[in-house]
């Protein structure tokens, strides 16, 4: 009896395993509906919106972002995404890449341990960066493309401030709060994020003085405990907001409400140029006799020496042990030569062309760049010293003049050419005279194909990879149409990408649907695809709706072509999209024409 009752038990048991978990019904539920519908459809499980936390009073519980992030993206995948936007700086790619990653891959491990009632391991040191660089190498910008790539939040601090304002513990509490407001109050999302502090430099203490340097020294001891895991409390002691919220909630519930974000997963990257560093390190390796000789001074021979920082050159330097114990990874990024920084002004995913090329998108006016004219403006942009950020002081100069007055006129294309550069008012004047000239018009043609043919090759290994993932869906015809799109538009060619594919499945999905509803067989033409995603991605809608309106009187017409001809499958080309009404008319026409009898007359003469 004992054995069949356990028997049955397990049967149960079994079954009840094998049933869907609501979650999971949700989730495949709304990945139908995004295939079908698009994204403005969704289904709430009962179970979601009912359910609460006693914590909450009353509150329905939010479902967290962090379903969101990217815990398990793989070193040398974050490295080819980065490889798109940014030029040189091999070896700090590399490093964050690989570092990062393992962050978010070892908290999924992590998470995956705790479903089985293990904690976290004790002592288990983060993997906290320090970036060592000059300004406009591209630090800053690196640690928001992995933020972004990963779906994290991401905060960027600047470390004078923290040293301005003394050692009260407050100002560095605050960038975890900030975190939170990133995330929209999301505290397990924020709990995941990324904080980059610029100009920790900064707060190393002076050389120069006798005795400690308190302020800055108070700023490191600060950071110590977000660095590894602390308790943060949502509420400012000195912030009125928080206080008035805390005193309503009281008010209304009888409960002191504490709201804490811990900082065991929170990843911190530091950056600074560290302009003394070199010597420092400089010095130590003559002692040990491993220099590089007395004899080289030159700049390139600080950065190898930099390439070779230690902990007690940092220490050094005036950050307390402790502090730099807390942050085990260094990268160090190469300054910007004159070809790396025309290298950025080539590259089409760099924010500052893409950037101007949206300004003058917002007037409908289509600017592209001479190669001649991107060497000036690196050259240039070199002579003043400050790395990536001059070219953007360099280019606005050259184009605000443009950027002011040719929207006032109808001209809706400009080439900038290196005489434009050297003297932007004087060849202003020259293109308003003669706004129409074939010359200028063939050169916008020919750099317009070659921007094309870059993107392609910079994004070949975006392509192959979509290709290979949807051979179906990317064809050759469809390939251009991404990039197309992506020149127009500056969308990042991975959404574009990924926006074409939904789009296709829902094109096939309605073609399925028509069938099912009318009786007709449809079917769109490669090129009738194309242009109902043109439309889709145009009117910012689903393909869905735009197959919704180009088929509706579809049925009509087919069931008079039906009646004639017996036909029941339809192939539908691009002009059945541009102009329905005028294809379905000429269609019905043509079947007139070609069976003056029905098919039912027909077949009645036939006995």
């Amino acid at each position: 009896m004992s054995k069949l009752f356990w028997k049955r038990k397990n049967n149960l048991m079994e079954r009840a395993s094998q049933f869907p978990d609501p979650e999971e019904l949700e989730r495949e539920l709304n990945d139908y509906l995004k295939k079908k519908y698009g994204i403005r459809i969704k289904v709430m499980s009962p179970f979601h919106s009912t359910s609460y936390k006693a914590e909450d009073e009353g509150i329905p519980k939010k479902s967290s972002g962090i379903q969101k992030i990217r815990f398990d993206m793989k070193p040398e995948e974050l490295e080819d995404y980065l490889n798109q936007y940014v030029v040189k700086q091999d070896r700090a790619k590399a490093i964050l890449a690989t570092k990062i990653c393992t962050h978010y891959n070892r908290i999924r491990l992590q998470k995956q341990r705790e479903r089985f009632g293990k904690t976290h391991t004790v002592g288990r040191i983060k993997n906290n960066i320090l970036l060592i660089g000059p300004t406009g190498v591209g630090k800053t910008y690196l640690v928001k493309l992995i933020a972004e790539k990963l779906n994290v939040p991401f905060v960027k601090g600047d470390a004078t401030k923290f040293s301005e304002t003394g050692y009260v513990g407050g100002d560095v509490e605050d960038l975890i709060r900030d975190l939170v407001a990133v995330a929209n109050d999301d505290i397990e999302l924020a709990e995941h994020g990324i904080i980059y502090l610029d100009e920790v430099d900064k707060i190393a203490s002076s050389r120069n003085i006798i005795g400690p340097d308190v302020s800055r020294t108070g700023v490191q001891r600060a950071l110590l405990k977000p660095l590894e895991e602390t308790e943060v409390d949502l509420r400012s002691s000195y912030d009125p907001i928080s206080q008035l919220q805390a005193i309503e909630h009281y008010r209304r519930t009888g409960k002191r409400e504490r709201r804490v974000v811990n900082t065991r997963n929170i990843l911190f990257v530091m950056s600074g140029a560290f302009p003394e560093l070199p010597e420092i390190i400089k010095g130590r390796m003559k002692k040990q006799g491993i220099g590089f000789g007395a004899e080289i001074q030159s700049k390139d021979s600080d950065v190898e020496y930099l390439k070779h920082v230690k902990a007690d050159d940092l220490v050094q330097y005036g950050f307390e042990r402790e502090f730099i114990g807390r942050i085990p990874v260094i990268a160090v990024l190469d300054p910007l030569e004159e070809e790396d920084l025309y290298q950025i002004l080539r590259n089409p995913n760099n924010p500052i062309i893409s950037g101007k090329k949206e300004d003058f998108r917002c007037y409908g006016i289509d600017i592209v760049f001479q190669d001649e004219a991107l060497r000036e403006i690196a050259r240039l942009a070199y002579l003043e010293g400050t790395g990536a950020r001059s070219l953007v002081s360099i280019v606005e100069k050259v184009l605000i003049p443009f950027e002011k007055t040719l929207p006032s006129t109808n001209i809706k294309t400009l080439v900038v050419t290196k005489e434009i550069v050297t003297d932007p008012e004087e060849n202003l004047r020259v293109i308003l005279a003669n706004p129409d000239d074939p010359d200028r018009r063939a050169l916008y043609e020919a750099i317009k194909r070659e921007e094309s043919d870059l993107v392609k090759d910079k994004s070949a290994s975006r392509i192959e990879f979509y290709v290979r993932k949807y051979p179906i869906i990317f064809t050759p015809s469809r390939i251009n149409l991404v990039i197309e799109y992506h020149m127009r538009t500056g969308i990042p060619i991975d959404k574009i990408f990924d926006e074409v594919a939904l789009l296709y499945n829902q094109v096939r999905i309605f073609e399925s649907d028509f069938y099912e509803r009318h009786g007709f067989k449809i079917t769109f033409t490669e090129d009738a695809v194309d242009e109902i995603i043109l439309k889709a991605l145009d009117r910012d809608t689903t393909a869905a709706v735009v197959c919704r309106e180009v088929a509706r009187d579809y049925d009509y017409a087919m069931k008079l072509i039906a009646e004639r001809s017996g036909q029941m499958q339809f192939t539908l080309p691009k002009e059945a999209v541009l102009n329905p009404d005028e294809y379905m008319d000429d269609l019905v026409r043509t079947t007139y024409q070609r069976y003056p009898i029905g098919k039912s007359q027909q077949d009645l003469s036939s006995l």
